[in-house]
């Protein structure tokens, strides 16, 4: 009991935090749900007042915002499945002691991770490569993480030698060693890596708003600030002018839109991300 009590403390001062980290996300559902009067008038907190959704409904009759998430959901599809194959491959033949030059292939990939190329060198070789507006200039920069790979040549240095100096003996070629024997023991490690992918990819932002400038191409995270830094009526360009929305309602609404998948979807991957963490903290 008075252990109880010496801890008590401790867990208000968590519970405030959590209060304070939950509560925005928490105020901006209740604007997207409330009435534009409640909104108006300044009675919106926790709680909806006035529930509507409206505001929801402006937004899908739009359409602006779902192709902005169509476009995100392609992205980031697409380019896990690309990072993850590039990554992949890399990371597994820099882990081969054998491998002619690894040192120096290794400190490339390591000068890479510490110096970056600057953002004109890469605006400009995009655009030679004939890649503006295109999704490939967000997948091509960002193929290969250095940390990433690293990360995951730890864990297939890990691996025990003899299974594959066995399969060897047996007859396995390098391919069937990799595909047959060293990806299925990989498993945790690609699906960590490919979370890590997956979140950064669905929240890709500055390489999108420099190389991407038309509308119908844009993810949903530069759409939402656009959306958040234009008045609203001029992006609602097919909606229902017949009922007036605040504002403030439409982009709460927005906001939820754009955060609601990930959320979803988040709680799932929850176990593979913390033990990715916990593989770059003891491996990296």
């Amino acid at each position: 009991m008075v252990k109880r009590l010496k801890s008590m403390p401790l867990y208000l001062f968590l519970a405030l935090c959590a209060f304070i980290t939950v509560f925005p996300l928490l105020n901006i559902l209740a604007m997207s749900l409330s009435s534009s009067r409640a909104i108006i008038s300044g009675e919106v907190v926790l709680w909806p007042v006035e529930i509507t959704v409206q505001a929801y409904k402006q937004l899908f009759i739009d359409g602006q915002l779902l192709i902005a998430l169509k476009n995100t959901v392609i992205i980031t599809a697409v380019g896990t499945v690309l990072q993850m194959i590039a990554t992949t491959l890399a990371a597994y033949t820099l882990s081969k002691r054998r491998l002619k030059g690894r040192q120096i292939f290794t400190f490339m990939v390591m000068f890479s991770m510490l110096f970056g190329t600057g953002l004109i060198p890469l605006f400009l070789l995009v655009k030679q490569l004939h890649l503006i507006n295109t999704f490939w200039a967000i997948w091509l920069p960002g193929l290969v993480s250095a940390y990433n790979l690293f990360v995951m040549k730890s864990f297939f240095e890990g691996l025990p030698a003899e299974l594959e100096e066995s399969a060897t003996i047996d007859g396995a070629t390098d391919l069937t060693v990799f595909v047959k024997l060293t990806l299925p023991l990989s498993k945790p490690i690609l699906a960590a890596i490919s979370l890590f992918y997956a979140v950064a990819l669905w929240n890709t932002y500055s390489n999108a708003l420099y190389f991407i400038s038309k509308s119908q191409l844009l993810p949903v995270t530069v759409k939402l600030y656009q959306m958040l830094q234009t008045p609203i009526d001029s992006l609602l360009a097919g909606g229902d002018s017949s009922q007036y929305i605040q504002p403030e309602g439409l982009k709460a609404a927005a906001i939820i839109i754009t955060v609601l998948p990930i959320l979803c979807v988040y709680p799932f991957l929850q176990k593979h991300f913390i033990k990715g963490v916990l593989l770059g903290s003891v491996k990296g």
